[in-house]
């Protein structure tokens, strides 16, 4: 009888220290990644702050709506710079173009062909994506011309989420 009265100690104790490990790895398992800068939303007049011009000011520059801190890339996106031209602004058609051309250095996609949307989609996962932080969003990516919200807008399907971080 005493014999299995020290296995049923044994094993409540065993079943306890697995609570209390079970209980443990799920509060490690809940605590949400220290988070970065905060993202924001810009208007295209706050954006164009961020152009470079400035010594002491970060460079910024929209592609699909995802606002990039690029003044990791002075060299290339500072004042004087080869691509100057894009920063301070959302450049999507100009990525997707490989063009400076003014006129081109728009949000807008409308008329691109298929070779050039999938050279813009390559060089945003592969290039800003990868190598530049995600600071905020254009507000037309968000809203719409009216200031109403885009409905199409979802959280989870931008570039930068992560559900752990909103909990």
């Amino acid at each position: 009888m005493a014999g299995g009265l020290g296995l049923a100690l044994a094993l409540l104790a065993l079943a306890t220290l697995r609570f209390q490990e079970t209980r443990a790895d799920q509060e490690l398992r809940f605590k949400p990644a220290p988070r970065g800068r905060p993202v924001r939303l810009f208007t295209e007049a706050e954006l164009a702050r961020y152009d470079g011009q400035e010594e002491d000011q970060p460079i910024y520059m929209a592609v699909k709506g995802v606002v990039f801190d690029v003044t990791s890339g002075k060299e290339f996106y500072g004042k004087g710079a080869p691509y100057n031209a894009l920063v301070g602004r959302d450049s999507t058609r100009g990525i997707a173009k490989m063009s400076l051309d003014p006129a081109d250095l728009t949000h807008d996609t409308t008329g691109l062909t298929e070779e050039e949307l999938q050279s813009l989609d390559e060089t945003f996962s592969t290039v800003y994506k990868t190598k530049y932080p995600i600071v905020g969003y254009t507000a037309r990516r968000v809203l719409n011309e009216d200031g109403s919200a885009n409905l199409d807008f979802k959280p989870e399907d931008q570039p930068h989420f992560n559900i752990k971080d909103e909990f």
